[in-house]
């Protein structure tokens, strides 16, 4: 039975179907190859989503092979990927851009 209400002119309605709670968020800023944090720990097992800032002077890149994720950012673009729940392990990302530099990951446990 799904049961409704009006309020202020917005219908609220209430059924079986349960809201879902906000993703997991952690934020990962990007700077002309380096990576802050260059680690993100996350609860294994879990959606997330991680909020990508790229504060450097030129675009950067968030890709992980293993997490099937690429992600191109111009300077002083914000967005963000979902990522699926993971097993416990690590997950290497790296910046295309500057592939010289050192990799980040994100560590699930």
């Amino acid at each position: 039975m799904t049961r409704s209400l009006v309020l202020g002119g917005l219908m609220l309605v209430a059924g079986s179907t349960a809201l879902a709670a906000p993703l997991p968020t952690y934020e990962l800023t990007l700077q002309d190859g380096h990576f802050s944090p260059a680690q993100l720990k996350v609860p294994a097992g879990e959606r997330f989503k991680i909020v990508l800032k790229n504060i450097g002077q030129g675009p950067a890149e968030f890709e992980s092979t293993p997490l099937r994720v690429e992600k191109v950012l111009s300077p002083g673009v914000t967005t963000f990927v979902v990522i699926h729940p993971l097993k416990p392990g690590e997950y290497p990302f790296f910046d295309e851009f500057n592939s010289q530099l050192p990799e980040g990951s994100i560590l699930a446990q």
